[in-house]
């Protein structure tokens, strides 16, 4: 079996994260997590995630402003799929966040665990290809 796929959460939200977390590594997949947008690029810039799901709204350092970092450095996850996982939905934020890099773009309320999972897997699909 292939070693599993390393996924970060960053979300200030303790119940989400740790929910997101549990449904994620129920599945197999090595699962890490920031609660601020500063520890999270940190662990971006020093570890490798085959995937991140980024909130935008967070403690410290905001999402979008660890997109725009994530784009003037280059981290260890270069080439790592990032996934906005947000409740904001104004199309400005969305239109900047994929300007920045980002490769997907989900709105939390909008989503059951079940697809979380399958979007999830389809991003993870997507970037192995």
């Amino acid at each position: 079996m292939s070693e599993a796929k390393r996924i970060l959460i960053v979300e200030d939200d303790q119940f989400l994260r740790e929910f997101y977390q549990e449904l994620l590594q129920a599945e197999g997949y090595f699962v890490d997590t920031a609660a601020d947008g500063e520890i999270g690029l940190s662990k971006i810039q020093q570890e490798v995630y085959n995937l991140i799901l980024l909130d935008i709204m967070l403690p410290k350092k905001d999402g979008v402003q660890v997109l725009r970092d994530l784009k003037s450095a280059s981290p260890k996850s270069a080439n790592v799929t990032i996934v906005v996982l947000t409740n904001l939905g104004h199309d400005s934020v969305i239109k900047e966040c994929f300007d920045l890099g980002a490769d997907g773009y989900l709105i939390k309320s909008a989503l059951n665990p079940d697809q979380i999972l399958t979007e999830v897997k389809s991003y993870l699909s997507k970037s192995n290809a």
